[in-house]
């Protein structure tokens, strides 16, 4: 039995992404929620805009993250516009969840 440790060869984010489908998927997902978040930007008041982020992406479903419940029921009222423009962008999106980001101090 060899006790030796076996050497550790760093790579890359890249080079990991290439080497693991399931890494690479959820890269192109992260990607894709921030596409959709940058094509919808101009829709949202600029005071609000630190206040949304862009989250998961499930199927159809696309999920916004919110700072507040104040900024959840802004965007709540932008829901058509936002899915009408994602839709002339070409991404079909059945659904938009909002979920409030919890503040823990």
């Amino acid at each position: 039995m060899n006790s030796s440790p076996r050497p550790h060869r760093s790579v890359s984010f890249n080079q990991a992404v290439e080497a693991s489908p399931s890494l690479a998927r959820l890269t192109g997902l992260v990607e894709d929620s921030s596409a959709r978040l940058k094509a919808i930007e101009s829709l949202i008041p600029q005071t609000l805009r630190p206040a949304v982020q862009a989250g998961p992406i499930d199927g159809d479903a696309w999920c916004l993250l919110l700072s507040s419940n104040a900024a959840a029921a802004k965007v709540r009222q932008l829901l058509p516009l936002i899915q009408a423009r994602l839709a002339s962008k070409g991404w079909k999106v059945t659904s938009i969840r909002l979920k409030i980001l919890i503040n823990r101090t």
